[in-house]
């Protein structure tokens, strides 16, 4: 089968090679692919920024049809549509599993990182943690849900966002896209937008947000305390450390920044504006499998709509370039159907 692998050396972008899968363990299913978003977790993953995997098969939002299974699996059948997420599996036994947080495991797996992921023609899944995608939702739109979507219901549920309540996003590419549409639609909140990318921002509005706020002709922090007095919650998507800390001062008190995106650095947090104004700060990873289904449930509402392009597995390390250089708004999907 084709797919797509990691460099060695490890240099940022992937090959497309031949790659014989090994046979299926106890409780494990084997999936066709459909399709399979390219998330910037995977390029993090390319270019060894969270440690170097040459030879991995990249890929976590993908989408499949299971065609095979291995021993003992009782909750999978042959034809039912998965999701292949970043959250692999859990140990299953630990404080995390056994309470409701899962993706904060000690030994858990990663698609695309740890194992290898959906980028591929088949994976392999563990079958309890393959959540089933429902009837009505788009497979492509799926792909999208099964990261950046759970992502965001996940970072706002983090935030814990309430109806009526304002809630910036930071960022409106993928991740960003979609927390405009489930804040706006499944939370009840307003949305304050801001990239600085005109493109991006005229989507957001699409989306349902509010306001809209172009970072790099505008004080973004001055321009939400005048407009709305600060926001309740700050969703962080960007990939930039300088919006970490500048999301800070667009609080209201008793605030909450959400960091979800993943740049190199540090955050800059003024000790006494936290101390005095009540700030709270909290990191939030990818969601559980009970999360990716509500989701899932969200999308097949008609509620929210991932932007999403399908693309040729032939064309990924241009996509690559092209997520680089910021020129893609939403979300670029191969489509394995017509490899």
């Amino acid at each position: 089968m084709k797919a797509a692998v990691v460099r060695d050396p490890v240099d940022g972008y992937v090959d497309i090679k031949d790659v014989k899968l090994r046979s299926l363990n106890y409780g494990e299913a084997l999936v066709d692919v459909e399709y399979c978003g390219l998330c910037h977790t995977d390029l993090h993953v390319a270019a060894g920024d969270f440690g170097k995997v040459p030879g991995r098969i990249i890929g976590h939002e993908g989408v499949g049809i299971v065609s095979k299974l291995g021993e003992g699996v009782e909750n999978l059948k042959i034809g039912d549509r998965v999701s292949i997420a970043w959250f692999y599996k859990g140990c299953g036994h630990c404080e995390y599993c056994l309470t409701g947080r899962e993706t904060l495991c000690r030994n858990v797996k990663n698609s695309g990182f740890t194992v290898d992921g959906a980028m591929a023609q088949q994976v392999i899944v563990d079958a309890n943690y393959a959540v089933k995608v429902p009837e009505g939702l788009d497979p492509v739109e799926a792909t999208s849900l099964t990261c950046a979507g759970v992502t965001m219901y996940k970072a706002l549920k983090v935030g814990e966002t309430k109806p009526g309540q304002w809630v910036e996003v930071v960022g409106a590419g993928g991740l960003g896209n979609l927390a405009i549409q489930y804040a706006k639609h499944v939370f009840g909140a307003h949305v304050v937008a801001v990239d600085g990318n005109p493109d991006k921002l005229k989507a957001a509005k699409d989306g349902g947000a509010d306001i809209l706020i172009n970072r790099k002709t505008q004080n973004v922090a001055e321009e939400i305390q005048k407009q709305v007095g600060g926001v309740h919650t700050a969703q962080v998507t960007a990939v930039n450390d300088a919006a970490f800390s500048q999301s800070v001062n667009a609080l209201r008190p008793d605030g909450r920044l959400v960091a979800v995106a993943l740049p190199q650095g540090d955050m800059k947090l003024n000790i006494a504006k936290t101390v005095l104004d009540g700030i709270q700060v909290a990191g939030s990873l990818v969601g559980t499998r009970q999360d990716l289904a509500e989701t899932f449930q969200f999308g097949a509402e008609g509620l929210v709509h991932p932007i999403v392009k399908t693309r040729r597995l032939s064309e990924i390390n241009d996509i690559i370039d092209e997520m680089k250089a910021g020129k893609i708004t939403g979300r670029m999907v191969v489509d394995f159907t017509k490899e």
